[in-house]
């Protein structure tokens, strides 16, 4: 009998706490099934056993380890790691590390999550600074990966090439595509378009010695159109798109809500086209993508939106699930270490010729 995937999870991180945490859980049993999944619940154990009891959560899927301490969601990440020790988020992640877990998943303070993350796991690989983003975007197409949308604001074109491999691996693993496809995010699709480091890291994808799937420059309607599978772009980029594109869902929501509720002919409109409307409405809910895991650690670790709702919480872990079952954390080690290969030949001066 396989081992059981073990999700290790931020019980009291987010605006909601245990009523969104554990509510998750049973969202995510509901729609995958939860065979061969077991759940780690770190923090208060009065509310966290209140709240499954109120779900009727069943008692053998998930373990409380109780804690008093909480992260605040407003912690500044250097206080927290000073005095964050023994609280839910750290606990949930300290699993991971002891190798009792596969995966955490938490809705909390995000510089906190990142910079205790980087702290207890360590980076995957030597020359990483700091974790990325990735946001599963639904597209035309079906979905596009688009790292980092928020946790490194400057990047130079290294960066950029370790973005493009941890979000190739990501895709196939959680998305399912055996060779996906990737583009650099810039201001127009001409290879003389964009600052230096994005030109830079063009020239290195198009060199191709990692075997990556290259499509060249691509803008900001091609995420939309589904053009790419990976969209690698900066965090300050990247988390500007996300949020803009978040909004404009909330917005084109609310006035075809509006619309179709204007009168009796609109009601009668809008009851006729009732299956196209759902459907619709699920591929723009926020919630059908919430989980943003952070790449580049030694361990898999996936932040959902601190306001997410139970459904919303549920597909976070469902993205912890897919990480943990697949091959993401080796084929992200073994890219990364040509990727070092080809950074260490190219600063390695050529052997002076003997005449």
């Amino acid at each position: 009998m396989p081992t059981p995937i073990l999700i290790s999870l931020d019980a009291m991180g987010g605006d909601h706490g245990p009523p969104v945490v554990v509510g998750g859980v049973r969202d995510y049993i509901r729609r995958h099934g939860g065979e061969g999944v077991r759940f780690l619940l770190h923090g208060d154990e009065t509310a966290i056993a209140a709240e499954a009891a109120r779900l009727r959560l069943d008692a053998q899927v998930f373990e409380i380890r109780h804690t008093d301490k909480v992260v605040a969601m407003d912690e500044k990440p250097a206080q927290a790691m000073r005095r964050g020790k023994g609280s839910s988020l750290w606990n949930a992640l300290e699993a991971v590390k002891a190798g009792e877990a596969h995966a955490v998943v938490s809705a909390g303070n995000t510089g906190a999550l990142m910079a205790i993350s980087k702290l207890v796991l360590r980076m995957a690989a030597q020359g990483l600074e700091r974790p990325a983003i990735v946001a599963s975007w639904p597209t035309l197409r079906g979905v596009t990966a688009v790292l980092d949308v928020g946790a490194n604001i400057d990047c130079d074109a290294e960066q950029l090439l370790e973005f493009a491999i941890m979000g190739e691996a990501f895709h196939a693993a959680v998305h399912g595509v055996d060779k996906p496809t990737i583009g650099l995010l810039n201001v127009g699709s001409e290879e003389m378009k964009g600052h230096e480091e994005v030109r830079e890291a063009g020239r290195l994808l198009r060199a191709n010695t990692l075997g990556l799937d290259y499509h060249g420059f691509v803008e900001g309607d091609d995420i939309a159109k589904g053009t790419v599978d990976v969209v690698v772009t900066d965090g300050f980029t990247g988390n500007i798109a996300l949020k803009t594109a978040e909004g404009t869902a909330r917005f084109i929501s609310a006035i075809l809500k509006e619309a179709l509720t204007s009168g009796i002919q609109a009601k009668v409109g809008a009851l006729i086209a009732l299956p196209a409307l759902k459907t619709m409405r699920s591929r723009i809910d926020p919630s059908a993508i919430n989980g943003g895991p952070l790449l580049g650690l030694n361990g898999i670790v996936v932040k959902s939106h601190g306001g997410a709702t139970a459904k919303g919480f549920g597909n976070a872990i469902r993205i912890a699930v897919d990480l943990a079952r697949s091959d993401y954390m080796a084929k992200v080690s073994a890219n990364l270490g040509r990727l070092d290969q080809m950074i260490q030949s190219a600063a390695t001066p050529p052997p002076e010729s003997v005449s």
